[in-house]
């Protein structure tokens, strides 16, 4: 059974994956939401680590920054099962806001759900 919960060892916190997964990663949309992701290997023993960033240049107040990636890491901790039940190998994860203005749960938490169920689609091709 999967935790719920959004553990130290499942952020993205290490510079060097962070970059990589820009440079190398693939990506998929679903607005407001924006993924990166890369198959690499985790120096924790995960399915993925995820990392969230908000563009200061779109959303020019902290505060509601700040309160965008707490809804993005919400939403990735209710919907993470997706990936982590499925997964086939370990993903480095980059979750980047794409609106100019401050979204509610249920839109991050749609938007969520459906790049993550794309995720998994587009990974289950590959493996086949």
């Amino acid at each position: 059974m999967v935790s719920f919960r959004f553990p130290k060892k499942e952020r993205l916190s290490r510079r060097l994956l962070w970059d990589r997964v820009f440079t190398e990663g693939k990506q998929l949309k679903a607005y407001p939401l924006l993924l990166y992701y890369l198959k690499a290997p985790l120096p924790e023993p995960v399915a993925a680590q995820a990392g969230f960033a908000v563009p200061k240049r779109a959303i020019r107040k902290a505060v509601a920054r700040n309160r965008i990636k707490r809804l993005m890491r919400e939403a990735y901790r209710h919907e993470k099962q997706v990936v982590f039940n499925n997964s086939f190998g370990s993903y480095a994860l980059v979750f980047l806001y794409l609106g100019k203005e401050t979204p509610d749960f249920q839109q991050i938490s749609g938007a969520m759900k459906t790049l993550l169920k794309k995720l998994v689609t587009h990974e289950e091709a590959h493996e086949a």
